[in-house]
């Protein structure tokens, strides 16, 4: 990392970083507020009352307004970046996204990850890196996982620049 675009990103998340079968636990963790929830929520124009009607969701089986899951899928997503997505070109796909538990404000999420697989580009400067990735709650409890795939610089050529 010898040039100043290398100092910027970690030294340890280019594509040759990564190989399957590695694992991950994230350093860092969130609280989820209901501002995320509320803001993203209504953001993308989703009306559930699930998630803003807190008299209504008090006569069902969660008792409370949920987490949108696209916001829970979101956080735990960018809980896992800066190890796996730090030195990304461009996030290329999002697949067999699962929301196994409900998440509420308040709820703090950790981010897992797991290397599916590498391989080349169509660029030679770049790899395509599969992860699959988990959110747990504080309780240990696994709320989302998701398989995302990522186009990610090679050391060899963006290395030093």
């Amino acid at each position: 990392m010898n040039g100043p675009l290398g100092r910027l990103t970690g030294a340890a998340s280019y594509f040759e970083d990564f190989a399957a079968g590695q694992r991950m636990r994230h350093a860092r963790g969130t609280t989820v507020g209901e501002v995320e929830n509320q803001l993203l929520t209504k953001l993308v124009l989703n009306t559930a009352d699930a998630h803003f009607n807190e008299d209504r969701m008090q006569g069902t089986p969660f008792g409370r307004r949920l987490v949108f899951g696209l916001v829970t899928g979101s956080i735990v997503i960018g809980l896992a970046t800066q190890d796996t997505a730090e030195n990304a070109l461009a996030e290329v796909g999002l697949d067999k996204l699962r929301f196994r538990a409900p998440v509420f404000h308040g709820d703090t999420l950790y981010a897992y990850t797991e290397v599916l697989e590498t391989g080349a580009a169509e660029r030679e400067d770049a790899g395509i890196v599969r992860f699959k990735h988990w959110g747990v709650k504080q309780d240990g409890t696994v709320a989302f996982e998701g398989e995302r795939t990522v186009l990610v610089k090679r050391r060899s050529h963006w290395g030093t620049r």
